[in-house]
């Protein structure tokens, strides 16, 4: 006759269940063996490795949606002499779901290392104005705080339509003065009080609308200094420069940063930013200015989207760099 563990060893395999036992059979102390089943350990393990799994499809989705957004950034940076904010804050807050404030602070990290390779590219070819560039960064840090008072005073929603304003302006000046490629800045005491003022409204658009450097910068220094369209990219970039670097040092300070999505933004915008001033050098300046004025329509249109949907006023954000 077959003893108890016997029987509980049959009825465990007949029924499927995996045991582990956890006495041995003594059959001088006639103890029988005991059982216990592994419930779900074997589901455990296969759902600890499809988390994994997914996790590790999630992280490579997301690094190409990031180089991606990278390669926009760094051709337009190139290409028209701007930082690319204006892009890479909707594009974050699309695919990432960052909030807007967050999504700014991650973009000064995505511009710096863009805007410092494109100015190199440009003043290796000799298109930066040194003189110009300091002189348009001192108005931009000074405008910069007033814009962000001026957000608290004025209405939201009327916010967006002072920017769109603002880009119909630069775009009627645009197409009525003739793009050159040679033009030079001939630095003097009215050319500073110009570039301040310059500095300036870039300073406060930053402030007002998150807007601001080369889409004031470029058009300013072509249409009311006579700059040369690569002199103004190059200029634009290199005030840049010290504008993100100053922002992404306080945003980390306030850990405000996705460091990682910024640097992976940042690394690939540096890499293609070279690319973007290439094409700006073969194409006709007539050509780059249609260009520009396309893509500041797209820059208005993306204000305007983001205006109807505004954070509440104690979480706007400043000092973005477009």
């Amino acid at each position: 006759m077959r003893d108890r563990g016997h029987v509980r060893w049959s009825r465990a395999f007949a029924l499927g269940t995996p045991l582990v036992p956890l006495a041995l059979h003594s059959e001088s102390k006639s103890k029988p063996i005991t059982v216990a089943p592994v419930v779900g350990f074997n589901r455990a393990r296969i759902e600890r490795s499809r988390r994994r799994v997914g996790g590790m499809e999630k992280r490579r989705g997301q690094v190409i949606v990031l180089v991606a957004i990278g390669i926009v950034a760094g051709v337009l940076s190139g290409l028209f002499g701007v930082g690319g904010g204006v892009i890479v804050v909707p594009a974050l807050m699309a695919f990432l779901h960052l909030d807007q404030r967050r999504a700014s602070a991650t973009s000064l990290v995505a511009i710096a290392p863009a805007a410092v390779v494109g100015a190199i590219t440009y003043a290796v070819q000799g298109e930066v104005h040194w003189l110009a560039a300091l002189t348009l960064a001192i108005g931009s840090v000074v405008g910069a705080p007033v814009g962000a008072r001026l957000l608290r005073a004025l209405p939201l929603r009327v916010l967006p339509w002072i920017f769109v304003g603002f880009i119909a302006v630069v775009l009627v000046s645009l197409f009525t003065t003739v793009p050159t490629r040679g033009g030079d800045v001939h630095f003097g005491v009215v050319e500073a009080v110009v570039l301040l003022l310059l500095g300036l409204l870039s300073g406060v658009l930053s402030g007002l609308v998150g807007v601001g450097g080369g889409v004031v910068i470029v058009p300013g220094l072509e249409v009311v200094l006579g700059a040369g369209d690569l002199l103004a990219k190059g200029t634009s970039l290199l005030t840049m420069v010290p504008t993100s670097v100053s922002g992404t040092v306080a945003n980390l300070r306030r850990r405000a940063v996705e460091l990682r999505v910024g640097l992976t933004v940042g690394v690939t915008a540096a890499v293609c930013s070279p690319g973007g001033a290439w094409i700006a050098r073969l194409v006709d300046p007539q050509v780059g200015t249609w260009l520009f004025a396309a893509f500041l329509v797209v820059v208005a249109v993306i204000v305007l989207r983001r205006g109807r949907r505004t954070a509440p006023r104690n979480e706007a954000t400043d000092g973005e760099v477009a």
